[in-house]
């Protein structure tokens, strides 16, 4: 075992190089990277409250497609996996505070975030803009929404966005409970949101009759984060290489459908976009 995380550390080292980081890789120490080959485990934050990417099952046991992921790096890496639960107000803490030794937990990739994690290329996910509806309507196109209630949280970015661009009367509520409630009362035809949210929603059983029609819009990317001073190391260089095998096999187009994710055009198009040119 030990003899195969040394090749496999050398491989990576190697890959690093190739990826023109000869000259970072000269200053790093990699002492994650290090640290998790030596005790043989990876420990990854992942979302416990966000179903489906990452939630508890009846046992108790964190589950999701990114759990799957996760477990993807670790087999790659010839380790043990253990996953750590983490919420959007911690989670870069936890990977700064070496609580954890890498994350993925639909987080978007920001300029501000990244200089506080390392977010590797590409982008693994993305979310966007998409509305809630009753199925009855059969809403098809964001036009059905001009002149028309919707729903929103107050100070969401999107209440703009969708009012000057498809002319709809946005009724915006303090929380998205209240929104949410509000669409069932009929107060409103569409409740607009970010769609990994409205995904979750649908997933949770407790929207059977609602669905999101539309093709998201104004996508933003999801990055999964090593730790700051690693991302042009081995362990970054790692991470992307996996990334980009992901994209260019359709692994991840597999675990959404595994998960019951509504199909995301982001991924088909780097699945088009990192396809192998031989084949």
């Amino acid at each position: 075992m030990r003899y195969m995380k040394q090749n496999l550390l050398v491989a990576a080292a190697a890959s690093a190089m190739l990826l023109g980081s000869v000259g970072a890789s000269a200053e790093c120490t990699n002492d994650v990277w290090n640290k998790v080959m030596d005790r043989g485990k990876l420990v990854v934050g992942v979302k416990a409250d966000y179903k489906p990417w990452g939630y508890r099952d009846e046992s108790g046991n964190i589950v999701g497609m990114e759990v799957d992921m996760a477990q993807l790096v670790a087999d790659a890496m010839g380790v043990e996996l253990e996953t750590i639960a983490v919420q959007s107000s911690n989670r870069m803490q936890f990977l700064e505070q070496g609580k954890i030794d890498m994350m993925i937990a639909t987080m978007s990739d920001r300029p501000d975030r990244r200089k506080i994690v390392g977010i590797t290329q590409p982008n693994y996910y993305t979310s966007g803009t998409n509305v809630m509806s009753p199925t009855a309507l059969s809403l098809t196109e964001w036009e059905n929404l001009r002149g028309k209630p919707v729903c929103g949280k107050q100070g969401a970015f999107y209440n703009k966005i969708v009012s000057e661009r498809y002319g709809a009367e946005i009724v915006a509520f303090t929380g998205n409970a209240e929104a949410k409630q509000a669409l069932r009362d009929k107060k409103c035809i569409a409740w607009v949101y970010d769609d990994s949210s409205i995904v979750s929603d649908l997933s949770s059983g407790n929207w059977n009759d609602f669905e999101m029609p539309l093709a998201s819009e104004d996508d933003n990317p999801w990055g999964l984060a090593v730790p700051l001073g690693e991302k042009d190391c081995v362990f970054g260089n790692f991470m992307s290489g996996m990334t980009y095998n992901w994209h260019q096999s359709g692994k991840l187009i597999e675990l959404e459908k595994k998960w019951g994710i509504q199909a995301t055009k982001y991924l088909v198009d780097q699945h088009a976009r990192h396809a192998d040119w031989i084949q």
